[in-house]
C-alpha cells in the first residue's frame, strides 16, 4: 500500500527562473527497505545520518557533519548548510528525511540563527521531493534511549547497539542518527497522518 502523493523524484526545477510551485510528499507504505535522512540542524555544525530500514531491522549507511565559520557572513554559511546537505543527498539518495525541532532558549538572537540554519536544512530534502518529518529533542530521546531527559552519552551507547556499525566523529552526527532512527519508529503513523491530512 502506498500513500505516495508525487513520485520520487528531484524537485529542484520547481525553484528555478523564479517560479514556485507547491510540491506535495509524503511518506510511502511498502515492504521494501527504505532510506533515511536523519538531520540535526545548527549554524556552526549540522549533523546529517542515513541508514535503511526495513520491518524493525535497521542497517547503518553514513554519518558526518556539514561544517561552516564563524567568520563568514550569514548567509554564506546558510548556503554552505544547504550545499553541502545537497551534496549528501545525490550521494546517498534517501527515501525520506527527518529534522529534530527547535527549542527555544533564553538567547533570542542564538534561537533565530538556529532556526534559519533548521529552515535551509529542510529546504534540501524538500527540493529533491523528499518529505520531512520534525521530532522534538525529548521524543527522540525517548525513543532511543527510553527517557525523555537522555544525556547525549547515553544516546551515543544505545547507538553502538543499534547501529554497531556506526562510528559518528561527532556529537551532531550521533544526535543525527539518532533522528533518523525515531523516524523509523514512528514513519507509520507519520504516514497515516500525512494520508488523512491530504484527504481533508
Amino acid at each position: 500500500m502506498t500513500t505516495e502523493l508525487l513520485p520520487a523524484r528531484d524537485n529542484r526545477a520547481a525553484c528555478r527562473g523564479g517560479r514556485e510551485e507547491a510540491v506535495a510528499v509524503t511518506w510511502v507504505m511498502t515492504s521494501s527497505p527504505i532510506r533515511i535522512l536523519g538531520i540535526d540542524p545548527g549554524l556552526r555544525r549540522t549533523g546529517w545520518g542515513v541508514l535503511d530500514t526495513e520491518g524493525n531491522r535497521l542497517v547503518f549507511v553514513g554519518c558526518g557533519s556539514v561544517e561552516t565559520r564563524e567568520h563568514m557572513e550569514l548567509a554564506s554559511r546558510l548556503l554552505a548548510i544547504h550545499a553541502g546537505l545537497g551534496a549528501v543527498l545525490d550521494r546517498f539518495r534517501p527515501a525520506e528525511a527527518a529534522i529534530e525541532q527547535t527549542f527555544v532558549n533564553k538567547d533570542g538572537v542564538a534561537t533565530l540563527k538556529l532556526g534559519q540554519a533548521r529552515g535551509v536544512a529542510m529546504l534540501a530534502p524538500a527540493m529533491f521531493g523528499i518529505a520531512v518529518a520534525e521530532y522534538a529533542p525529548n521524543q527522540v530521546k525517548k525513543t532511543v534511549v527510553g527517557a525523555g531527559h537522555a544525556d547525549k552519552i547515553q544516546i551515543q551507547a544505545m547507538l553502538k547497539i543499534l547501529l554497531p556499525k556506526a562510528d559518528p566523529k561527532s556529537a551532531d552526527a550521533a544526535d543525527a542518527l539518532a533522528i533518523a532512527i525515531t523516524h523509523a519508529h514512528h514513519r507509520k503513523s507519520a504516514a497515516i497522518a500525512a494520508r488523512i491530512k491530504a484527504a481533508g
